[in-house]
């Protein structure tokens, strides 16, 4: 394993759990999801550099496309419940309840 690879393989699982491990506040949640996105993004982008293969080049920039719009979905979702809620705790927050 190269230490390129290492270093992404690291950077998404610690993404992980943050997101598994350390779920307080939904601000927290979003953080940790967007870097494990970027370290997707970033593998993603040197592999393709790597195979030099022309058929692979949209995939990146697809990630990216999906990566932004579940940014703003979840930033979406983080001000409907800051306003109804009052906070943007993980713990208030209840799915049986309207």
């Amino acid at each position: 394993m190269t230490p390129v690879h290492f270093s992404f393989t690291t950077a998404f699982i610690l993404g992980l759990m943050g997101l598994a491990f350390h779920r307080t506040h939904l601000l927290s949640a979003l953080l940790c999801l967007e870097g494990m996105m970027l370290s997707l993004f970033i593998a993603l982008s040197l592999w393709t550099l790597q195979l030099e293969a022309t058929a692979f080049s949209t995939a990146p920039m697809l990630l990216l496309a999906f990566s932004a719009c579940e940014a703003s979905a979840g930033l979406a979702l983080l001000v409907a419940t800051a306003r109804t809620h009052g906070t943007d705790r993980l713990q208030n927050l209840n799915l049986l309840q309207c």
